[in-house]
C-alpha cells in the first residue's frame, strides 16, 4: 500500500529533506582530489548535525557510516574509507538521508572531481537529465511506469546501461516504503499517483553494461565490466500539476 502523507507529516518531511540537500550541496563545493572518502563522510554528519537532523543510513540494516561514498565503477553503497582517496578525474557519487521527528529525506548525487573524461561527464550529464525527465511526470493522475519510462529512455538516448537490479522507492515514516521505482517500464502502467504520496527518484546508469555485482564488504555494489556509473536522486511530493522537489539543492 503507498501512503498519503498528511500536511504535517510533509513538513516533517521538508525538514529532513533540506537537511540533506544542504548537506550535499556543501560537499559538491568542497570535494577535491586528495580527499578520502571518509572525509566526505564526516563533511555529511557535521552538516546534517548543524541541521539537527539525524543520518539515516548510520546502523540501518548494520551500515556502518552517515554517508555512501561510490568512487567510479562504484555503483551505491561505497562505505567511506581513510584509505580511498580521491583523485582528479574520479566521479563521486554521494547518497545520503537523513531523519527530523521520525520522518526521512533521501538524495543523492554524482561530481566529477577536476578533469574527467568526455564519456564521464555525458554520464552525469545524462544520468541527471533523467532525473529531470522523470520528475516531469511526477503529478497526480499519471502512472508509475510513466515516470520509469523517462529514465529508461533518456539512458537509451545515450546508449548508456540502466541498472536494473536496484531502485527507487516511497519514503516517509520509513527510508522504504511502497511502491519500488524501477528506472526501466513501460508508459501507462503500474500503480496511479495520487496527491500526497512522497517518492524517492534515483536513476543509476553506466557506460557498460547493466550487471552489477557486490564486493566482499556486502555493501559496495559495484559495475561487473568495471565501467564507470552515476547515480542521482531526489525525494518528491506528489502534486496536481508539478511535484514538489523536497530536496532541491
Amino acid at each position: 500500500m503507498i501512503e498519503i502523507k498528511t500536511q504535517d507529516e510533509i513538513k516533517n518531511m521538508r525538514l529532513a529533506c533540506r537537511a540533506v540537500a544542504a548537506a550535499l550541496a556543501d560537499i559538491a563545493e568542497r570535494i577535491r582530489p586528495g580527499l578520502s572518502t571518509l572525509d566526505i563522510d564526516k563533511m555529511a554528519a557535521a552538516s546534517l548535525e548543524k541541521s539537527d537532523a539525524k543520518p539515516a543510513f548510520l546502523g540501518y540494516r548494520g551500515y556502518p557510516a552517515t554517508a555512501c561514498v561510490s568512487v567510479n565503477e562504484q555503483v551505491i553503497h561505497g562505505i567511506p574509507r581513510a584509505d580511498k582517496i580521491i583523485k582528479e578525474g574520479d566521479i563521486v557519487s554521494i547518497d545520503l538521508g537523513a531523519v527530523v521527528n521520525g520522518f526521512y529525506g533521501d538524495a543523492a548525487i554524482t561530481v566529477g572531481v577536476g578533469e574527467i573524461k568526455p564519456a564521464d561527464k555525458i554520464l552525469i550529464e545524462t544520468t541527471k537529465k533523467s532525473l529531470d525527465e522523470a520528475l516531469k511526470k511526477v503529478r497526480a493522475g499519471a502512472r508509475l511506469g510513466d515516470v520509469s519510462n523517462a529514465v529508461e529512455k533518456t539512458a537509451l538516448s545515450k546508449n548508456l546501461s540502466v541498472i536494473r537490479e536496484f531502485s527507487g522507492h516511497g519514503i516517509g515514516r520509513k527510508l522504504h516504503e511502497e511502491p519500488s521505482i524501477p528506472n526501466f517500464g513501460l508508459p501507462g502502467t503500474g500503480p496511479a499517483l495520487r496527491n500526497g504520496m512522497t517518492l524517492a527518484i534515483e536513476p543509476m546508469l553506466a557506460l557498460g553494461g547493466e550487471e552489477v555485482k557486490f564486493l566482499r564488504d556486502g555493501w559496495t555494489v559495484v559495475t561487473a565490466d568495471n565501467s564507470r556509473a552515476a547515480h542521482f536522486e531526489h525525494t518528491v511530493l506528489v502534486k496536481e500539476g508539478e511535484c514538489e522537489i523536497l530536496t532541491a539543492l
